[in-house]
């Protein structure tokens, strides 16, 4: 038994007289989607949301000596706790700078962040992830557990570019790099150079419908594929709960040999994180990255993301699928 598949349980610090209730828009995730199938104990996750969702108490919630319970910073550290019980490996740290050692991961509430210190400071000092009880800091958090690595990595370069610059009015092109990855990022992982290629080149044909049946369906782990796509933007995935065609990612491409498919899901994940931490080491230390480094990506276009786009129809929308900067420059 994997630690995804244990059963799920409210955490055992808190007591309820009443299970406490999540707002109403968790109950619109879909848990299903294909674009969350491959973050990190998403059983539990989705199933313990679930539950405190669909609970019919009406008391507020609140835990012992009468504190307020942080209800997904602790489905978070329980979750975190079962990726490491799973993987058999010690709890992730942030990476450490020249002014801030390596500090090991926790989800804590937003209120512990002190007033007027930077988020980001805040998680290298001290190893905490300021969460806040809705949508957008739950899929953080789940991208924290799937992507520990690159996570770090991104704070870490934030850390440096405050060293460097300083928190003014503008983050600077580093930063605005992160960012934009950190809030939208997708990653392209495939063993077909020429899908990669097409997607740089806004080829959408080339690379999303000419090469469907070389796509991996993520609903079942196929050894035989040469592509797949995995959301790491949590703001991105926060969108994705009401899914609109217009949606586009900032996506990097991950080229790799056919024995990445070969690998269970956890394996993919645990050498993506290695591998896209290496790629963004990379990418951010380049004196003139922006985000336009990064390719668009209309995501509902990726095979499997929708059943709408099974027809090749659905790729004439020019207003989505765009011709793009590059061909433009070229005209």
């Amino acid at each position: 038994m994997t630690a995804t598949d244990l059963p799920f349980k409210i955490p055992s610090h808190t007591s309820f007289s009443h299970l406490p209730i999540l707002d109403e828009q968790f109950a619109e995730i879909d848990w299903q989607a294909p674009w969350l199938s491959h973050l990190n104990q998403l059983k539990y996750i989705g199933d313990t949301v679930k539950c405190l969702t669909e609970t019919n108490g009406q008391d507020s919630p609140t835990a012992r000596d009468g504190q307020p319970i942080n209800i997904i910073a602790d489905i978070l550290n329980n979750a975190l706790m079962l990726r490491c019980d799973g993987v058999q490996e010690d709890l992730p740290t942030t990476k450490p700078t020249q002014n801030a050692q390596a500090q090991t991961l926790a989800f804590v509430s937003q209120n512990a962040l002190p007033e007027g210190e930077a988020y980001e400071h805040f998680i290298a000092k001290t190893g905490n992830i300021p969460t806040r009880d809705n949508l957008h800091d739950l899929f953080n958090g789940s991208i924290w557990l799937t992507f520990p690595k690159t996570k770090a990595l991104l704070n870490h370069y934030h850390m440096l570019e405050i060293a460097a610059q300083g928190i003014g009015h503008s983050r600077g092109r580093v930063r605005d790099t992160i960012t934009v990855f950190d809030e939208n990022g997708a990653v392209l992982v495939t063993s077909d150079r020429r899908i990669g290629k097409g997607l740089k080149a806004f080829d959408w044909q080339a690379s999303l419908v000419a090469s469907r049946a070389q796509w991996d369906n993520p609903t079942q782990v196929n050894r035989h594929a040469q592509a797949a796509v995995y959301v790491f933007g949590h703001a991105l995935l926060e969108q994705l709960v009401q899914p609109r065609k217009p949606l586009c990612a900032h996506s990097l491409v991950i080229y790799v040999t056919q024995d990445f498919f070969a690998l269970s899901l956890s394996e993919r994940m645990n050498y993506l994180d290695r591998t896209l931490a290496e790629q963004m080491d990379e990418l951010l230390s380049h004196d003139e990255v922006t985000p336009r480094h990064l390719s668009p990506l209309p995501i509902l276009g990726v095979p499997y993301f929708c059943s709408e786009n099974e027809h090749a129809h659905f790729y004439d929308d020019a207003y989505v699928f765009r011709s793009g900067r590059r061909q433009k420059s070229k005209g």
